[in-house]
């Protein structure tokens, strides 16, 4: 199961995508450390997880500066629509 989906990581701004990568690479070196000093990790199949993902995230956000990938709208704040007046017909335009 991944860490984190592919749809989910385009729907985040960029700031929650780069607070994601840092605590992934975290995580990351700690198993790492882990691993190499000989001790034992719980769950080894998390480390290819994690490159993954990074990996996802960097993708993403390399195709959305380079214009490949569309970068997710911020939603706008909703304003009142103008009220619209009734248009006349182009025969009456004309004979005004």
């Amino acid at each position: 199961m991944p860490i984190i989906r592919l749809k989910e990581i385009a729907d985040m701004s960029i700031d929650d995508r780069a607070a994601k990568l840092y605590d992934l690479r975290a995580e990351l070196a700690r198993i790492e450390t882990m691993i190499n000093a000989g001790g034992r990790v719980d769950n080894a199949s998390r480390v290819r997880e994690l490159r993954k993902t990074i990996a996802q995230i960097l993708t993403i956000t390399n195709e959305e500066n380079l214009g490949i990938r569309k970068a997710p709208q911020q939603p706008a704040k909703k304003e009142k629509p103008e009220k619209k007046t009734p248009q006349q017909k182009p025969e009456e335009q004309t004979a005004q």
